[in-house]
């Protein structure tokens, strides 16, 4: 069952790694991961989106949960959740994510979806 992640999408360096994680597994992940949604969507963008997902992996960058507050305001319980900063991410501002965080983070991904 393929999986539609919602990535926090926040401004800080683990936020946008969220997304960029995400966008890498759709292109590359065969199947697995359908669909990257940021949760910064309009509120009636992203519940459209969710209403047509089958399982649904909320991605955060830190222990905000932002992407996962979303989420849940719209009624919606995540059957995954994964918080960057916990798969070993540092949080360190504005900086750019690096590749080999993208590789870290879409491991962690891919992994908690083949479970």
């Amino acid at each position: 069952m393929a999986v539609t992640v919602v990535a926090c999408s926040g401004i800080s360096n683990t936020g946008k790694l969220t997304f960029h994680a995400g966008t890498a597994l759709v292109h590359r992940s065969c199947g697995a991961v359908e669909a990257c949604i940021a949760a910064t969507r309009p509120t009636a963008s992203l519940e459209n989106a969710l209403r047509h997902a089958e399982r649904i992996l909320v991605l955060d960058g830190c222990s905000d949960c932002c992407g996962r507050k979303k989420v849940q305001a719209l009624g919606v319980e995540p059957h995954l959740h994964l918080v960057a900063t916990d798969c070993g991410i540092e949080k360190n501002g504005m900086a750019e994510p690096r590749f080999e965080e993208i590789e870290r983070l879409a491991a962690a991904v891919l992994e908690a979806v083949r479970r």
